[in-house]
């Protein structure tokens, strides 16, 4: 029983009442529990609730009074057919939705429901609700303006998604284009449409509820605006010229400034970009390169792998050749003034040798050093400032004042006539190396990536008109006929068509038994074939495939930002700027109150704040391991949507499991038979010949154990049934009954002396089934779906970690606490209709817990979306998947627990890297700046701030790929 409330509208007395109470009294299947003028609390007294529900709605409809609400909504993202279908599938899952309309650009929407929750329940299919509004705003002069708008947006529950720089704003909305621009002008800032002519009458209409008067002629004024296919294309970029979080942050902020652009996410590590939207990709590219970094659109990943591997090599041929000159250089100068030479100009002599040092130094810093100075430049020239800054204005200030004490040494006090090129050299030696280090290690961390890249063959052997052809992989079309021999790989998805063989699927589940395949079964492209020769049909080619599929996500989530990130990204933002004032504030002071030669502690000092300062380590702590982390899962068969569920998923403290596919097999099974009176073969021959009428999957096991026993069914006639009680038909001249307890009771067939036998069904989790004649009781069936064979294990592995395991059924309590005690379940929660799993979730959040939901069907999908964390089965629906964050590619139930042990990793990983570049930056400059000069009479040098800012960076990217080789408990049985 569900108890359901319906908003009303149009009563306007207590007759009005009194006529929809009569109307309601004369429904089956639902009690009034209260009803007023505003309201009315139904009880669902049977399992099916949905025709009745509609049965009320329509009787007090018929009235002229109205039910719920009617929402007119503009979708975007559904390209076709099927997702039409999703969107109905998940609706239709919703009893309160009484009426519905889909098409690919907008639905109406019948519903008791509040519009929070229909937006939900399209959204966590992948879809989107609303509009989206391109504002350019001005008055923002700074971080905190920013932070302002963005908290606005923040508390406003109708703004659904944004992205927010100091001249635009693109927003994602059920609000109209006038209410946001109110809501900034509020704030003391100004904004304006961009390209209001492309905005349509119904894209400045909030999207409020339409009540059943709304005349179909004012709709026709105001047509929705309608999202074109391409409107949430994917689109791939390879970046250069990023060094820092600094520069992600503007990369970020310039492709979000462009028309059309939905959702970037720009990855530091890989110095890549991922866009979606309908903006034109030279509109990017343009943005980017005014912005000072460089950028190529590529068409897929084999396109970006190679950009990218191109890319790096260049760097590292580059960093090699700047770290040979920087050390080679500045080397033996180190060590002449560390084996007693003279560093300063005592005569023009002096001034001769070191002049020359001073050219040399010179070609060093516009060869070896000339991307930090041209990445410097290009910063300045769009007001902005990166670890380029930092590098630039360190040697360049020390070459400087290095060449003007060799050019007039008589214009500085004769202590101060020191000289600092090797400190120019090294410092560009010692950087170089840690970057050519960082990106040999950086280039490690995808590469789980490119072993799923690596998984399809560059050809496939085609057969047309009898004959083989091998043909490159980009010709093969969908519905073409192909063979795959021993030992090759599968090139795309298909059915097969004649042959059998084992195909290995493990590079794509984790899954290490190969699996049997015959003609009908399904391949996969990236699995390998094992003995036997496979012709089969190609289904799913080019971007279609699983594997493809797979890798998208693999490459979204490496991309994503997890929370961890944006507390680094707020301080990168304002890092550098800090950094500069820190390191003039530190000159200023050394210069006033410092010792003899001031100028020269004056300079030493500044130069060892600005190159200790490492913002480069904070854009590496969480990038890098988001990267290896996913990578890492992908290897063993689980995907992890983003690096939010990454993070939360380190953090849960309960996991609810749905019972059926997920716990259990699926597939239910005669467990159990007792004989009473007669042979068992007979008797369950008689069993499977009554049930072989119905589609219920209880009668399916009785009829599936009956065919696998080879057992001849009799004939049987007169057949005649009652839907959730049992069947009766007529066989060789007598009447039998197989169903429940219920359809005994209602022949009138003793059943009372059986209780012990269906008790100890009970206990074993079983359904009781009996099976009898005019007279008595013939036997009793059991019928239970079966644990799965590594549940018991995943379980108890789970709440060794900690977790609490909760399991929810629709079975009655007894059988339900039957199977919980045979998993070593406590928490089991029974009799959960499907609409009522969602709620369960809700439930268990408001007492504080954050909660994962592990399921494989379409009735999981509201719960999964629900949940903070959801788990579905590979095997699942689409639509369960689709609504998950955490995918289990095999039937493994331990991979969970692998999965969650990696986010608890990951998560450790994320906090040590942003500790230690904290921690690095906290001690680090204080010390750069003369602290501790008082009490030791040292100052830090800035060749070894040079060393500790490129050690720094390596720590952070050797940290992150020890996730690469984070040990996975085997789950295999």
């Amino acid at each position: 029983m569900t108890d359901y409330t319906l908003p009303l509208s149009g009563l306007s007395c207590q007759g009005c009442v009194k006529k929809a109470t009569k109307a309601l009294e004369g429904i089956d299947g639902i009690r009034i529990e209260n009803i007023d003028t505003q309201s009315v609390s139904l009880e669902a007294l049977g399992e099916s609730t949905e025709y009745p529900l509609r049965q009320a709605v329509n009787a007090i409809e018929a009235l002229g009074y109205q039910v719920g609400e009617h929402y007119h909504l503009v979708l975007s993202g559904l390209n076709c057919g099927r997702c039409v279908a999703k969107v109905e599938a998940a609706l239709d899952e919703q009893p309160t939705v009484f009426s519905h309309s889909v098409s690919k650009t907008h639905a109406d929407i019948h519903t008791s429901l509040s519009l929070a929750s229909i937006i939900q329940t399209i959204e966590n299919l992948g879809y989107q609700v609303g509009y989206q509004h391109q504002l350019a705003l001005s008055g923002l002069s700074c971080g905190h303006c920013v932070a302002k708008v963005e908290r606005a947006f923040d508390e406003n529950d109708a703004v659904f998604d944004y992205q927010v720089s100091k001249d635009a704003a693109t927003v994602r909305t059920t609000l109209s284009a006038e209410t946001l621009i109110e809501t900034i002008t509020s704030l003391g800032f100004e904004a304006t449409l961009i390209d209001p002519s492309q905005e349509t009458p119904s894209s400045t209409e909030p999207h409020q509820p339409q009540t059943a008067t709304t005349k179909v002629d004012q709709q026709a004024e105001t047509p929705p605006r309608t999202e074109t296919s391409s409107s949430h294309s994917r689109m791939q970029f390879v970046l250069s010229g990023m060094t820092c979080a600094s520069c992600v942050k503007s990369v970020e902020t310039a492709i979000s400034s462009v028309d059309g652009v939905a959702n970037v996410s720009v990855n530091l590590a890989e110095r890549s970009a991922i866009v979606k939207g309908d903006a034109s990709p030279d509109a990017i590219v343009e943005a980017v390169e005014n912005a000072g970094y460089g950028a190529e659109k590529v068409e897929d990943d084999n396109d970006r792998r190679e950009r990218q591997q191109h890319q790096q090599a260049a760097e590292l041929k580059n960093f090699k050749r700047s770290t040979i000159a920087g050390l080679g250089l500045g080397g033996p100068i180190m060590a002449w003034g560390i084996l007693g030479g003279s560093m300063t100009i005592q005569s023009s002599q002096d001034q001769w040798a070191w002049g020359a040092v001073a050219i040399l130094t010179l070609l060093l810093l516009a060869t070896g050093g000339r991307h930090f100075f041209a990445n410097a430049w290009q910063a300045l020239k769009h007001k902005r400032a990166t670890m380029d800054s930092l590098v630039a204005l360190g040697t360049g200030a020390a070459w400087l004042y290095s060449t003007a004490v060799v050019l007039a040494p008589a214009l500085f006090p004769e202590q101060a006539r020191h000289v600092y090129f090797e400190a120019s050299a090294m410092i560009i030696g010692l950087i170089s190396l840690g970057h050519a280090i960082e990106a040999r290690a950086r280039a490690n961390t995808s590469k789980a990536l490119d072993q799923l890249l690596d998984l399809q063959p560059p050809t496939a052997l085609v057969i047309e008109n009898g004959q083989e052809t091998e043909r490159p992989l980009d010709e093969v079309k969908q519905g073409m006929t192909l063979r795959v021999k021993p030992g090759a790989k599968v090139p795309v998805d298909g059915e097969v068509v004649e042959g059998s063989s084992y195909i290995d699927e493990s590079m794509l589940t984790g899954e290490p038994v190969p699996v049997s395949k015959q003609q009908g079964d399904t391949l996969h492209a990236g699995t390998v074939n094992q003995k036997g020769s496979l012709t089969f049909k190609a289904t799913g080619v080019g971007s279609d495939t699983m594997l493809a599929r797979i890798i998208d996500l693999v490459r979204e989530a490496q991309s994503s930002k997890p929370e961890l990130a944006k507390l680094a990204d707020r301080i990168s933002a304002v890092f550098v700027p800090i950094v500069v004032a820190i390191a003039l504030v530190t000159a200023a002071i050394w210069y006033v109150v410092g010792p003899e030669p001031s100028v020269s502690y004056m300079l030493v000092t500044a130069t060892t704040v600005l190159i200790i300062a490492c913002p480069c380590a904070l854009g590496l702590a969480t990038p890098l391991s988001v990267t290896a982390a996913v990578g890492r899962a992908a290897e063993v068969g689980v995907l992890i949507r983003d690096a939010d569920a990454l993070q939360t998923a380190a953090k849960l403290h309960t996991l609810v499991f749905d019972k059926t596919g997920t716990l259990t097999r699926g597939q239910p099974e005669v467990t159990h038979v007792k004989a009473i009176n007669g042979d068992q073969a007979r008797l369950m021959a008689i069993a499977a010949s009554l049930e072989q009428h119905s589609e219920h999957p209880l009668a399916q096991a009785i009829v599936n154990d009956a065919k696998a026993q080879d057992l001849s069914l009799p004939t049987s006639n007169d057949f005649n049934s009652e839907s959730g009680k049992g069947i009766q038909a007529q066989i060789d001249g007598t009447r039998y009954f197989i169903g429940n307890q219920a359809w005994m009771d209602a022949q009138g067939i003793e059943t009372a002396s059986y209780q012990s036998d269906i008790d100890a069904m009970t206990q074993r989790g079983e359904t009781a089934i009996y099976l009898a004649n005019a007279d008595s009781v013939q036997a009793l069936i059991g019928v239970s779906d079966p644990i799965r064979d590594d549940a018991i294990e995943a379980i108890a592995n789970l709440q060794s970690q900690g977790l609490e395991v909760i399991m929810l059924s629709g079975d009655h309590p007894d059988t339900a606490n039957a199977i919980g005690r045979q998993l070593g379940i406590d928490h089991v929660i029974a009799g959960v209709l499907p609409d009522g799993k969602s709620e369960q979730i809700q439930q268990l959040q408001q007492q504080g817990k954050r909660v994962a939901m592990v399921g494989d069907g379409i009735n999981d999908a509201p719960a999964l979306a629900q949940a903070d964390v959801g788990v579905a089965m590979g095997s699942g629906s689409d639509i369960a998947i689709e609504s998950a964050q955490i995918t289990l590619m095999h039937q493994h139930l331990g991979a969970l627990a692998n999965a969650i042990a990696l986010s608890q990793a990951a998560v450790r990983n994320m906090k040590q890297n942003l500790f230690g570049a904290f921690i690095y930056n906290t001690l680090g400059i204080p010390v750069a700046a003369g602290i501790l000069y008082p009490f030791t009479g040292m100052l830090l040098s800035p060749v070894i701030a040079g060393g500790a800012m490129a050690l720094s960076s390596i720590t952070v990217v050797t940290n992150a790929n020890r996730l690469r080789f984070f040990k996975i408990k085997s789950d295999n049985k």
